[in-house]
């Protein structure tokens, strides 16, 4: 199958399924009360669109076999996540966390000297779901409902396009294959219900914890990608990846110390 299709197919049982979890759980008024607002309603197209984008890009390197190369993506997202901060937040950074990002540019730099060009499978995905995540920071409102409204928006245009496969006669749909049709309506859970997950962790565990959990996604695609599907790994490939994971090490302990400092400045100044 395609990524077009797969894409399409993931933003559709998406829907299905978060359609499902809103009438279980009857909050239909949270969904209703956010879509009721343009400015989110807008923020939340542009950030589907973003979202449209990872996936396509991420469902083409895997099928496409460059798993390693989309792995880097996110390894290097939560670098972008600082250079957005500062681009468009106009946040400082700290001597660590500038030391962090020098390291991952040399790292780009290796890595794109082994690929023989720069890694735009991994720029696309860490650029792509850095500016996601900076759009659903401005809009604030629940996970479920942010989600809901990002694939409602994207719904009509992957059902025409599974429209107009299903007329070339080469829809997944409609090979009947048992197992196929199994696959493309579990995407739906399968997208859902980390995205929801992570919304709801947001708000219970540390943001340092939290950051620190999103490098397990990376690592098992990384593994996935030379132990199951055995890519390619040369020397400097490997010394690329090295100093991204250096770079990632550098800006995490700096990540802890500061979010400890700050729990200790709040138990120090908190009143008796």
């Amino acid at each position: 199958m395609s990524p077009v299709e797969v894409v399409a197919n993931r933003v559709v049982w998406s829907l299905v399924f978060l359609i499902i979890v809103i009438v279980t759980t009857r909050s239909w008024v949270k969904v209703l009360q956010a879509a009721r607002s343009r400015r989110n309603v807008g923020l939340l197209a542009l950030a589907a669109a973003f979202l449209s984008l990872n996936w396509g890009v991420y469902v083409w390197a895997v099928i496409s076999d460059q798993i390693v190369e989309a792995s880097l993506g996110y390894f290097i997202n939560p670098l972008v996540s600082v250079a957005l901060g500062v681009l468009v937040l106009r946040e400082r950074l700290r001597i660590a966390q500038w030391v962090a990002v020098g390291i991952a540019l040399l790292a780009v730099g290796v890595l794109t000297f082994s690929y023989g060009r720069p890694p735009w499978i991994s720029i696309t995905l860490a650029v792509s779901f850095g500016v996601y995540g900076l759009i659903k920071k401005q809009v604030g409102i629940g996970s479920v409902e942010s989600l809901t409204i990002e694939t409602a928006v994207l719904a009509p245009v992957a059902l025409v396009v599974m429209a107009v496969i299903a007329a070339q006669g080469s829809a997944g749909l409609a090979s009947g294959d048992p197992v196929i049709t199994i696959l493309l309506i579990l995407l739906g859970a399968v997208t859902a219900l980390p995205l929801l997950a992570f919304g709801g962790a947001a708000t219970r565990i540390p943001l340092s914890t939290l950051g620190l959990l999103q490098y397990i996604t990376p690592v098992l695609q990384f593994i996935i990608g030379v132990a199951v599907y055995h890519e390619a790994m040369s020397s400097s490939r490997w010394i690329g990846f090295v100093l991204v994971w250096i770079s990632l090490a550098v800006i995490s302990i700096d990540g802890l110390r500061h979010s400890r400092t700050r729990v200790d400045d709040l138990e120090v100044t908190e009143p008796d």
